[in-house]
């Protein structure tokens, strides 16, 4: 396993605690560049697009005062090494940055911010929820963003700031704010693509799919999973309002974060409804099938009480034509000792005895009420 070397401390570093936990797979194929911008912004202009990282780092420390803003999609290990040694960063965000699969946070090494977000994007097609993770470097003079997923969309981010100079000029600050603002509207399509997968499941429920619960138990891993990359967006918010003053960030840039945190704050309200609205669907299902049962079972039920009380009635009339069988056997077994056979009245008296026997058996089947 490779061991992450050089940085601010020099030497050879431990190795990440968090490497053997790496969810993503081994990459075998050639390589490829990473480095997907590298500009250097003056006065909130871009003033220079270095062929490389190297490059970057020369122009940067030619030019007081200016921003380098390097973007970096999955980046090899010994980029981002380079990338902390040049611009001193930490070693345990370094080892974040390298395996990935953090949690939402913000941390401050010395003069450098940290931060990681989740992004999210709704797949209409397969109607799911997939996420993204970026992990932000932030100094007095440039802004590091390592993506590990195609969301978030910081192309998009880029353009917006380098129409805005007068927003861009604010500095690495003003370019945390964008990133969040991307990623927290990013949310709104999620929540609405959501919302209608649950009004898709409320019709599936009172429409009697079985295949509903299943549905919703997806839905609620994917409510969670949201919620876990929405939740500590508003303390990290605050938490950067709150160092405003340390950290130079202007007013109108405390505005803007502001802004931002009612949007986190709106869609982690309407996440938590989502998972209230799916255990309430969920329950309503669980009634809706318990009652499904039973109104099958008391079906069978009566079902089986018509069937038993066939069942007596062909009992009933079994026994009142089998009473005539036995005597009419009896008298049909021709013995010469059989004083009967001879007997003037014992055809009459055999047929009486099997009207008695019948009409008595009758009598007592219909009292039981078999007949």
């Amino acid at each position: 396993m490779a061991r992450v070397r050089g940085g601010r401390h020099g030497g050879s570093r431990r190795e990440a605690p968090e490497h053997s936990m790496d969810p993503r797979p081994p990459e075998e194929s050639p390589y490829q560049p990473t480095v997907i911008n590298n500009t250097i912004y003056q006065d909130g202009e871009a003033v220079d697009n270095p062929g490389s990282l190297a490059d970057a780092f020369e122009r940067l420390k030619q030019m007081p005062g200016a921003l380098a803003w390097i973007g970096l999609y999955r980046p090899k290990e010994w980029e981002l090494v380079k990338l902390a040694e040049e611009f001193h960063l930490h070693e345990l965000a370094l080892e974040d940055a390298i395996v990935g699969s953090q949690r939402p946070k913000a941390d401050r090494y010395d003069d450098t911010l940290f931060v990681v977000l989740h992004a999210a994007r709704y797949l209409d097609d397969v109607e799911e929820v997939a996420f993204g993770e970026v992990h932000i470097f932030v100094g007095s003079n440039f802004v590091l963003t390592v993506r590990h997923a195609e969301a978030p969309d910081l192309q998009s981010v880029r353009k917006r700031m380098e129409s805005e100079p007068d927003l861009l000029r604010q500095g690495p600050q003003a370019v945390l704010y964008a990133i969040l603002d991307a990623v927290v509207d990013g949310y709104a399509p999620v929540v609405a693509g959501l919302q209608k997968d649950i009004e898709e499941i409320e019709a599936q429920v009172f429409g009697g799919d079985p295949s509903v619960s299943r549905r919703v138990y997806e839905l609620s891993g994917e409510v969670l999973e949201f919620q876990r990359a929405a939740a500590p967006l508003g303390r990290l918010i605050e938490g950067f309002i709150a160092g405003a003053a340390k950290y130079s960030v202007t007013d109108e840039l405390q505005s803007y974060l502001r802004d931002v945190s009612d949007h986190a704050t709106t869609v982690n309200e309407r996440v938590a409804s989502f998972r209230q609205q799916l255990h309430d669907i969920l329950v309503v299902n669980s009634t809706l099938v318990t009652q499904a049962q039973n109104a099958e079972m008391a079906r069978m039920t009566e079902v089986s009480i018509q069937q038993g009380e066939e069942v007596k009635k062909i009992s009933a009339w079994a026994a009142i034509l089998f009473a005539p069988t036995v005597v009419g056997g009896i008298y049909g077994m021709n013995f010469d000792n059989m004083p009967e056979t001879h007997w003037a009245f014992g055809y009459p008296f055999a047929i009486l005895l099997m009207a008695i026997v019948c009409v008595t058996l009758y009598v007592i089947f219909k009292r039981r009420g078999w007949l």
